[in-house]
């Protein structure tokens, strides 16, 4: 599962891993959760590389009620494109989630101790995902997004069984390409730099703690 995430990121910095013309207009985030905006990587109608602001917690077209998205945050790569509330999205509008880290909760006799999982020189990476546009019958307009998950590498497993499915730079436009019929094997548990991976403190668990401080290491025994 993906439940909170980072980017915190320099904006010069996404906008190079991310192919986009210029840099986005971004401030640093280091504690985002469900159901708030949030940045993806998509292509425009020209085919074009673009930065856009959508709700995390997809809403599939034909919902009655918004509020579904709260539910659906994340999709299994394995059900992906077969579940009725994902596969419109998997088969038309895939998109990738800017992060520099991602925080997993490690269970533990004391109470789950949260780490922050990044890539070790804390470059952006992108997190696979799908984006869909909901019109509700009054014509409001609600755009949204989910995150594909995965299992877990080797290095992740003790860990938690599922990690967000990470989009190496090199195959980005294969996944961004709505064409590309080989998109499902894009979908499995990185096997790039090996990632960073460290205990922060519990003040990440309040979604209000969205500061520089609750990426900050301390000092635990991981399992």
């Amino acid at each position: 599962m993906c439940g909170r995430y980072e980017l915190s990121s320099h904006p010069a910095a996404i906008a190079l891993a991310f192919g986009l013309a210029r840099a986005p207009d971004l401030a640093a985030r280091y504690n985002i959760a469900p159901t708030q905006r949030v940045p993806i990587v998509r292509l425009d109608a020209a085919g074009k590389r673009e930065l856009v602001q959508v709700r995390w917690g997809l809403v599939p077209r034909w919902a009655k009620d918004p509020s579904i998205g709260a539910r659906l945050i994340n999709a299994r790569a394995e059900t992906v494109a077969q579940k009725a509330a994902f596969r419109a999205a998997y088969a038309r509008h895939r998109c990738l989630v800017p992060a520099t880290a991602f925080y997993e909760w490690q269970p533990r006799p004391g109470g789950k101790q949260p780490l922050h999982i990044g890539m070790p020189d804390d470059a952006p990476f992108g997190m696979a995902g799908l984006f869909e546009r909901w019109r509700s019958d009054e014509g409001e307009v609600l755009d949204t997004c989910t995150i594909i998950t995965t299992d877990a590498n080797e290095a992740l497993r003790p860990i938690h069984d599922r990690m967000p499915a990470i989009i190496p730079p090199e195959r980005h436009a294969r996944w961004l390409d709505a064409a590309n019929a080989d998109a499902a094997g894009l979908l499995v548990p990185w096997s790039g730099t090996p990632l960073r991976v460290y205990p922060v403190s519990t003040r990440v668990n309040r979604v209000e703690n969205d500061d520089a401080g609750v990426r900050e290491p301390i000092q635990a025994q991981l399992l």
